[in-house]
């Protein structure tokens, strides 16, 4: 049965460090639910608090209602998959599996049917007898995926369980994961720093960061509409615009004025007034790039500019435009490379246009989060030589015992 999790003012330190910052969010039962942030951000503390491997300082944690809290982690309905696989060496595929039914000293036909059960279910009938060295590293994860499983836990905690694969089996097994919860319909609690792996198969994301949570929402909620500087910079790439409201234009838009920067319209769906700041979030998909100027209706922005920058990246083209004081990221999509257009290079004038209805206010601004951005340096600094250092007599290496010397 799919079991619901409930975190209260959960809040957990070690030592003068505050891993978790005094969270609440809740996970919908069978849902798959990824907790996603850099490094460092307290994922891994969370996941370990709601296994019981660490214990809050304050607040509750339940499962399906249940205040697990302060049980200890066997009592608990839940079963981890861990980012190192945690294989038994001496143990074959199958006996892997079985283990956990076999610590519960299940009956013997049981124990196969229900084994015989999960090799179907990660397509792995025909490994059964080999040992863990034998395996890839994909094969490796849904072995343990599968023994997680075997003991039909409530809730399945995943530890950034894809992070040691390649990039094309992590794509693969990410789909594999995805139809293993589709199947199984349990709550799938993963953990993962990696965007991409996160929007292709959750249900909902928190997205975390220094302990705390910036936002809670589905996958198109966080990317179209990020209350903070945070998450739009974090989930994909963004440009921002710092302004005020100038006017208002007609009854949901309004001007914006901005320092070094032509006028642009907004939809201001936050309802601010003249003269309040305003921090606008631009995704650079959602603007457009031409040598000719567009024809564009009056709700539409369309400035010029000069290329600074080109990175080819295959399916796309990634432009950085200067326009007055600022430069945009614009991406554009390919379908006709070279057949259909002449490509856009450095240095050309272009102009850039973009509907009002693309540019989304934030709620939450800090100037740091523009560090995530993908952005090329004006210039690259110099490296100066500089003389060595001398070093202490005191501070070289002490030479072993019977060692030659020069």
């Amino acid at each position: 049965m799919a079991a619901s999790i409930e975190f209260e003012g959960v809040r957990k330190s070690f030592g003068s460090t505050v891993a978790v910052d005094t969270v609440s969010f809740s996970v919908e039962g069978g849902s798959f639910f990824s907790l996603l942030g850099p490094s460092g951000c307290g994922k891994t503390t969370l996941l370990r608090l709601v296994a019981g491997f660490e214990t809050p300082d304050t607040g509750r944690i339940f499962i399906d209602g249940q205040d697990i809290t302060d049980l200890p982690p066997h009592k608990r309905p839940v079963n981890t998959v861990f980012q190192n696989y945690a294989l038994f060496p001496h143990l074959t595929v199958r006996e892997n599996i079985a283990f956990g039914l076999i610590i519960a000293k299940r009956d013997k036909k049981y124990i196969e049917r229900e084994v015989d059960k999960m090799l179907h279910l990660i397509q792995m009938e025909s490994h059964e007898d080999k040992f863990p060295d034998k395996l890839s590293g994909g094969q490796k994860q849904r072995v343990a995926i599968a023994r997680a499983l075997i003991n039909r836990p409530k809730v399945l905690l995943l530890d950034e369980p894809l992070s040691a694969l390649d990039f094309k089996l992590r794509q693969k097994m990410l789909l594999d994961l995805d139809l293993i919860h589709d199947e199984v319909g349990i709550t799938f609690f993963y953990i993962t720093h990696d965007q991409s792996e996160a929007m292709a198969v959750s249900d909902q994301i928190a997205v975390l960061h220094k302990g705390k949570i910036e936002q809670v929402g589905k996958p198109s909620e966080l990317y179209e509409s990020p209350k903070s500087s945070f998450v739009a910079a974090f989930i994909g790439d963004t440009n921002f615009l710092d302004g005020k409201v100038d006017a208002a234009i007609a009854s949901d838009y309004s001007q914006l004025v901005i320092e070094n920067f032509p006028r642009v319209l907004c939809f201001n769906d936050k309802k601010l007034s003249q003269g309040d700041n305003v921090h606008l979030s631009l995704r650079p998909e959602k603007l457009r790039i031409s040598r000719d100027k567009p024809e564009l209706n009056q709700l539409c922005n369309c400035l010029q500019g000069i290329v600074e920058d080109v990175v080819y990246k295959g399916d796309h083209t990634k432009f950085w435009v200067r326009i007055d004081g600022h430069r945009l990221g614009v991406k554009q999509q390919h379908s006709r490379f070279l057949l259909d257009t002449q490509p856009i290079l450095w240095k050309d004038n272009v102009w850039v246009w973009w509907h009002a209805d693309d540019g989304f206010i934030l709620e939450r601004f800090n100037a740091s989060d523009q560090k995530l951005i993908e952005i090329p340096t004006d210039k690259v600094t110099a490296i100066e030589d500089e003389p060595p250092k001398e070093v202490e007599e005191s501070a070289l290496p002490i030479p072993l015992e019977g060692a030659a010397r020069e």
